[in-house]
């Protein structure tokens, strides 16, 4: 689909954020995902090393923990996790009112450059002290927070609002599929040469990667943003930090309902991050076969999204959301009720198609509701609950498990999914256009 043109002195504003295609520039721009292809498809590209970075830590940090730090406490563990997601959480309320005014791709870069420690600190922490894999993991946080937020959010402005979930679907296949890769590969290289340097030295690979592809080819996107306000019309003014918090919280029902379905969905990520592979090693996998078995998730999670993020368009966003809370709450349940490689793979592969429905149609539905101009705003609050899940998690999950063991830990976040899935179901409306009559 061939979207309206942008004026050529919008055309120019952007030419400082892209790295020397000046031609580019003068040319008049489209939205829709066929005129932007190439910048498309690099940014999916950067997100898969996004995606990469973080997920190192999938299979690595909790055993690093509980091996090589001596920590004892489920809670204590999951302090990494807790951080993490404290500082993506605040880190995406600011990210996108921050890249109204500077742009996308600065905000991009600066993520990259805040991940660059990260590997190091980890490699160099001393034990007993596991606090600096904490602070280690804040910096993390930020940088997944700038970076994912800026790749989501340039996809949006790029593609306009005709397959917005299938560029969403498409941005969360890359990044978690990614995600899963990276969990397999540094698993393996733990089991080869130990937990401590190699797998973070792939990290910080990662890291470099991505931050050399923003610099060199990524241009800015917010004028296809502003584009699009003035077609769609109605609200044209960015809200402030304070009246987007409210609009994305509470004041809409639709907006409320995928925050709080995001926080469930990343608390139950949190939790099966960092207390899965511990339970996994207890009852007698080794290193490889829980690589393999964390992987199982976010790789299908990334896959399906390529069917998700599209169908969601076509489906309507609503009962997609519902049925993938549902699911990943009987795949939970699952890990705590199962034994066995087969049971455990089973679990990954359902808790990862669960999360495919979910994830972009959750984003898509903000990014139907959001009103162009007010768009990186409310995108960034949705951001901040949804990932404000892993210190809830952390908090709630670590506390059960260290009270009741692991499998009471995960039956108690499968209750709480699927009722949050419930609750979208009964509040959240319809916001695909050609359903909301369905």
């Amino acid at each position: 689909m061939r979207g309206p043109r942008i004026p050529l002195s919008a055309a120019r504003e952007i030419a400082g954020g892209m790295g020397g295609a000046d031609a580019d520039a003068r040319a008049a721009l489209q939205l829709g995902l066929r005129p932007n292809l190439r910048q498309f498809a690099l940014l999916v590209l950067v997100n898969a090393f996004v995606g990469a970075v973080v997920g190192c830590e999938r299979a690595i940090v909790p055993l690093l923990g509980e091996r090589v730090f001596a920590v004892a406490s489920s809670a204590a563990v999951l302090s990494f996790v807790a951080t993490f997601g404290a500082a993506k959480a605040v880190t995406n309320l600011f990210a996108g009112p921050w890249s109204d005014r500077v742009g996308r791709r600065r905000v991009l870069i600066a993520g990259w450059l805040v991940g660059l420690p990260v590997p190091f600190l980890v490699i160099l922490a001393p034990p007993p002290h596991w606090w600096i894999v904490v602070a280690a993991n804040v910096l993390l946080g930020v940088n997944q927070g700038l970076c994912w937020s800026m790749t989501v959010v340039s996809k949006i402005d790029l593609v306009g609002p005709a397959r917005r979930g299938f560029a969403l679907g498409l941005n969360e296949f890359a990044g978690y599929l990614a995600v899963g890769a990276a969990a397999f590969v540094t698993a393996y290289l733990a089991s080869v040469y130990g937990l401590r340097p190699v797998p973070f030295l792939f990290m910080f690979g990662a890291t470099a990667a991505g931050l050399a592809l923003s610099i060199a080819w990524v241009r800015e996107t917010l004028p296809f943003a502003r584009l699009e306000a003035t077609q769609a019309g109605g609200a044209s003014e960015a809200l402030t930090l304070r009246l987007a918090f409210a609009t994305g919280s509470y004041r809409d029902r639709t907006l409320m309902s995928c925050s709080q379905a995001g926080l469930v969905n990343n608390l139950n990520d949190g939790i099966v991050w960092g207390l899965v592979p511990l339970m996994l090693v207890a009852a007698g996998a080794d290193l490889a076969l829980v690589g393999l078995l964390v992987a199982l998730y976010p790789v299908t999670w990334g896959l399906s999204q390529l069917i998700t993020g599209a169908a969601s368009d076509r489906l309507g966003r609503k009962r997609l959301i519902v049925g993938g809370m549902l699911l990943q709450g009987a795949s939970i349940a699952l890990l705590a009720y199962g034994s066995g490689p087969p049971a455990w793979a089973a679990a990954m592969v359902g808790l990862g198609l669960g999360t495919a429905a979910v994830y972009p149609t959750l984003l898509s539905t903000v990014g139907d509701v959001a009103p162009p101009a007010q768009r990186a705003a409310l995108v960034g609050v949705y951001r901040f609950w949804r990932d404000a899940g892993y210190p809830v998690g952390a908090l709630i999950g670590g506390l059960i498990a260290d009270a009741a063991g692991i499998g009471a830990s995960l039956i108690a976040i499968a209750a709480v999914t699927g009722f949050s899935g419930i609750v979208f179901g009964a509040v959240a409306r319809e916001t695909l256009p050609d359903k909301q009559k369905a």
